[in-house]
Parts: structure tokens; sequence; C-alpha cells
């Protein structure tokens, strides 16, 4: 289902700077970014009201960046495109320099802590550090919820100005049933709107007067929360630390006694977090993978490729925000042009279309990115799987060398697939999702366990009974060790039908952005149809490719979200 977005009091007039193909663009992304992952390009003609044509240059433009995917008829969010909210998260620090301090707090607490800042009369989560319950907290980094309903909106709300409380009220008068905020439960469409923003007001003064807000079930039934801000060295509200749990373990009366001694401990270290010493250079500005061409460069070699269909005003626009990262929260307008290699009026002009749009504020002299850039795909993104990264590539893999390809990860001392793309033979691998083999005889197997620090996997073999499958299994501790030894300096493995007889099967690792193995992927085909040496010579490449396009997918979603192998 489409959700409208929240309604606000019109917006003034492009400036005559404006780009409007930007504009264009940015319409198409956002409609894309709240179609849940995946939106038929009509639609987008429809809700946009652009024309077919526009849509379809924009669409063709963002595919050239790698931040969609066309799939048939459907427009879908890709990976990539998180480095736009990367940007934003990074050049804000609060993720890198409060996230720990989040993370620790959670496990002490054994409750879902939050950090999440100002955006407009809306409260836009940036770090998340949940606990696994049957009822528990269920928003994403990035998850805008309206200021009202929740602990750290009343937080905020002590800073609004008059004109801030008349959009509020605008707002609410506008959509009563909050269908412009996806993230929360609808409220009754006869909801009292008068004693509800007298409530807010009231619980926005008592925040004020306490040092804390509570939450007592206004997102949801059961779920209460406790919020205190988080001020950096000039006293400023920044961002506001939250722990949510639910009436089954703590009720609203009891949450505060509860969790507000270590809150607040944690709100100081915080402060001081907040306050010491960047350490180190600026980050690289993206997450652009080393040696990729400049922005400029690459923009130029893209437009003279595919002529009309790359809007190339687009492309520098978005490219604008990446200018932006940790050490690089305010730039000037002479450093944007540096990082993106464009000329000052070119970037003077896609910087002043995003501050008329919100996801960049300026002075005059110094821009800044806004949470707003977060609405474009962050939450929908931040919550894709190990597998579901991984799906396309394989996908593409398989028309590539027209045999079966899969991921798997370790569990214990076996390997489980969690993706698979099978093709179509008279002979084929037939393995389902959740498979598990052992590990020592199959190649995905030795990938992963070669890919173990060394003690780690030598204590996995000592555990593991060899057990012969085919005549060609090695069962022997010492070849095994030697064997997994070569499989970490080639980087591949190959398994000659040691599983099953007449499999054989080529893997390598996949890394993510810290460098850690954290799955493998294979192609598996009839020991008939090729020697070793052609497998190595024709699927090899083929796969290392296909492991390098996951990865490069990792390097960006793995930035601020937590990817799960399953």
């Amino acid at each position: 289902m489409t959700h409208p977005a929240p309604t606000a009091p019109a917006s003034p007039a492009p400036p005559p700077e404006a780009v409007g193909p930007l504009m264009r663009g940015l319409s198409v992304l956002r409609q894309l970014a709240a179609g849940a992952g995946r939106r038929p390009v009509g639609d987008l003609v429809r809700t946009t009201g652009l024309a077919r044509s526009t849509v379809d240059r924009v669409l063709s433009t963002l595919a050239r960046l790698g931040y969609v995917r066309i799939e048939g008829r459907d427009a879908v969010p890709a990976p990539r495109l998180l480095e736009l909210g990367n940007a934003y998260l990074a050049a804000s620090e609060l993720p890198d320099r409060l996230g720990p301090l989040a993370d620790r707090l959670a496990d002490e607490l054994d409750e879902s802590v939050s950090l999440a800042v100002p955006d407009g009369d809306g409260v836009r989560f940036v770090h998340q550090a949940t606990r696994r319950r049957a009822m528990s907290l269920a928003f994403r980094i990035g998850d805008l919820l309206p200021a009202e309903r929740g602990a750290p909106g009343a937080l905020f709300a002590d800073a609004w100005t008059a004109a801030d409380w008349r959009r509020w009220r605008s707002r609410r008068a506008a959509d009563p049933t909050d269908a412009g905020f996806p993230a929360v439960p609808p409220r009754s469409a006869d909801d009292d709107t008068a004693g509800a923003a007298a409530g807010f007001e009231a619980r926005v003064a008592a925040a004020r007067t306490a040092g804390w807000s509570l939450d007592d079930q206004l997102i949801e039934p059961g779920l209460v929360a406790v919020a205190v801000p988080v001020r950096d060295a000039a006293g400023r509200t920044v961002c506001a630390l939250s722990v949510v749990s639910h009436t089954s373990r703590l009720s609203a009366a009891e949450l505060p006694d509860a969790v507000l001694p270590r809150l607040r401990e944690t709100v100081a270290a915080m402060t001081d977090a907040l306050a010491a010493p960047r350490g180190g250079p600026p980050a690289p500005a993206s997450d652009t993978p080393p040696g990729h061409p400049p922005h400029a460069t690459w923009m130029r070699a893209s437009k003279q490729e595919l002529g009309p269909e790359f809007v190339e005003s687009l492309a520098r626009g978005l490219l604008t925000l990446t200018a932006f990262g940790t050490g690089r929260a305010e730039l000037p307008l002479s450093a944007v042009a540096e990082a993106t290699g464009l000329a000052r009026a070119t970037a003077r002009r896609a910087l002043i279309t995003l501050a008329h749009l919100g996801y960049l504020t300026t002075d005059g002299k110094l821009f800044r990115l806004t949470p707003k850039v977060l609405e474009l795909g962050f939450a929908h993104l931040s919550g894709l799987t190990l597998p579901a990264i991984a799906q396309p590539h394989l996908a593409a893999l398989v028309e590539r060398v027209h045999d079966s390809a899969s991921m798997a990860v370790l569990s214990g001392d076996e390997i489980q697939y969690v993706a698979r793309v099978p093709t179509v033979r008279i002979m084929s691998v037939n393995i389902t999702l959740g498979t598990r083999f052992p590990a020592y005889p199959t190649s995905m197997g030795r990938v992963l366990l070669a890919g173990l620090p060394p003690a780690e996997r030598s204590g996995r073999l000592a555990r593991t009974a060899l057990t012969r499958l085919t005549r060609h299994t090695v069962t022997d501790p010492e070849r095994l060790g030697a064997i997994l030894e070569q499989v970490r300096a080639d980087g591949y493995a190959l398994v000659d039908e040691e599983l099953e007889e007449g499999l054989r099967s080529l893997a390598v690792p996949v890394h993510d952005r810290t460098g850690r193995v954290v799955s493998a992927v294979n192609v598996s085909t009839h020991a008939g149809r090729c020697t070793p040496e052609e497998a190595r010579a024709t699927i090899l490449p083929a796969l290392r490719d296909a492991a390098t396009a996951i990865e490069a997918d990792l390097r960006v979603a793995g930035r601020y979200a937590r990817i799960a192998a399953l």
C-alpha cells in the first residue's frame, strides 16, 4: 500500500537557480521509496504526475547510478541507494560516536534502545539496538514518526517556534489518522484532535520540567518508552536516547525508575563522546570503492553511452549528497565542487535545489545534510538480509554460466543454504533453501572454514567426524587441513565428487565491509560437463565477479545497518 506524505503548508516556489530535472527525479525516487521495495513504473507515472518518458529517463539514470534495478515492469530500490542516507549518518557522527554506547545500554538493560533526531514535526530514527522478542520494537533506521506519538517528540518540540506549532496543527488536521507515517499504526479517524493537541503540549511542558519524556502506549497498546535528551557541548539537543519496553515486562509507571539512572549515565557518556576530538583524517566522501573514476568523468562517459536516457543534472544532484560524510558535516561550495569534480556553478545549483527541497540546510556559506535524506529509501533497504542482497547477483551469475548458483553460511559444523537460483537442465542439482550439508566435503564449506581464524578452524576440525560420503571424500585430518590452507591462499575451493558422485562445485568467499568472510557463493554442475581446469577457466571468473558485486552492496548496506544472514 502506498501512503501519502505528511501534509504540510504549501512549499515556497522554487528559486530561479533550481534544477528542474533534479526536482523531478527526486519526486520519482520518493515515490519509489514509499512503495515498500517495488513499484510498477506505471504507478510511478500516476503518483508523480510526470510523463512516462520523463519517468523512464529518471529510472534509467537511477539504474546507471546503481540506485535502482529494473525488473520487468517494476522498479526496485537497490542497496547502493543507501549511500545517500549513509552520507547523512556519517556526517552527523551520531551512530559512530553514540551507537556503541546505545548498544551497551541495550545489553545491560535487555531492552530495545534507540537514537532519534528531529525532522520537521516528526522524529526519525538514526540508530537501533533491538531485542529479539515476540513483542518488541520493530522500527528501522530512517523510519519517521509523528512527534506527538513517542517519547522523543516531546523533547524536541520544546524548541519549536510558534510557526512550528502552526505547521504541526495544520498537519494533524490534514492527516488525522497519520496515514503519512506508515511506520506507525493508524490512529482512529474520530480521534479528538483538539484534546490530543492539548495533551501533547502538556507532555512537552512536563518533559521540560522533568528532563525526560514518557511514552505510555502512544504508538500502540503495550509499548512504553522513556527518552532523555542528548546535548552537545553548547547545550543544544542533538538527539534523544530512548529505552523501549512492553507492559508485559514493565508498566509505564515502573519503567522510569527502572531505567532512568542508567539512561542518565549513558547520556553523560554520550555528551563526552560528542565533545571528544575526531581521530584521524576525514573519511572518504562516499561509499564508492577505491579506484572508482571521479564523479564528473564517470557522468560524462555515462551521458555519451546512454544519451538522452541519462539525466546528467539528476546524477549530479544526487552525487552532490555523497560529498558529505565523517569529518565533512558542514561544507562550503568549493569543497562540494572539489569532492564531486563538478564546476562551482553546477554544484551551486544542485545545492540550492537540495536546500529548497529540505535535504540540506545552509547559513549562506556552509551546507549541512538534514535527516530528510533518510526518506530516500533508507528504512526499507536497511532491513535487507544477506540473501536478498545476493539474489539478483546470483541470478546474473546463472545467466552467465548456465548452471545453478547458491549462497550458504556456516551454521555450527554445517553449511546452510540461504539463497539459490537454479537453472533448467535435464540433469540439475536439486537443493532447497535451508538445506544443510557437512562443511568439510563441500566447496562452500571449505571456503567458510578457510575464512576462520586458524585456532577456531582447528577446533572445528578436531570435533568433526570426517565420514567418507563417496570414494573421493577427503577424510584425513592433516590432508584436509592442508587443503583448507590452500583454499585460503587461492581464494576459492573446487570440490570434485566428494559430497556426491558426479557433483562438481566451485565456491568463493563473500566478505563484509570489515573483511570478515560471512558467506560463500558457488556454482554446482555435473562433473561430466567440463573438466576441473575448464571450470576454473570459465566459472571461477564469473563467480569472483558475482562475489565482488555482492561485497560492494554489503559495503554500503552494512555501514550502519545490521545485515541478517537469514
